[in-house]
């Protein structure tokens, strides 16, 4: 595995298939970790298409993996990526660290994405609306 990230509060790596292995460790590791889930279970009912999708979510060793959603991005237009946030919030959530590290490029359909949500808010009322797309 490649390790992509390694700080106080999470480590990531990527794992030869693909896959990627978000442990969260530090200040209140645990709430984070709930966090990202909610939220990336949200956005999968809510078919959000340019945002990892969670395969696994182990409470016990407070680690996530999800799907690759392509490589870091090093510089965006300001506007660019005001742009991408803010059609997030067509899905129900605020990133709430709306910084060009949250975002990669997707090389197979030219897409950028949004990744690390233990930060995130999902906007009222939009629970509700995730939950309608889905039935």
């Amino acid at each position: 595995m490649l390790e992509v990230k390694d700080t106080l509060r999470a480590t990531v790596r990527l794992s030869y298939d693909g896959r990627v292995y978000k442990t969260f460790r530090g200040p209140d590791a645990r709430q984070r970790f709930d966090k990202e889930v909610e939220v990336l279970r949200h956005l999968e009912k809510a078919k959000c298409s340019f945002v990892p999708r969670l395969l696994e979510a182990n409470p016990d060793l407070l680690r996530i993996v999800t799907t690759n959603c392509g490589s870091r991005v090093e510089h965006l237009d300001e506007q660019r990526a005001a742009e991408i946030f803010a059609e997030l919030e067509l899905y129900g959530v605020r990133h709430e660290d709306a910084e060009v590290r949250n975002i990669t490029y997707r090389q197979t359909d030219g897409r950028f994405c949004v990744i690390d949500f233990e930060f995130a808010t999902i906007l009222p009322g939009s629970k509700e609306v995730a939950n309608e797309s889905t039935e």
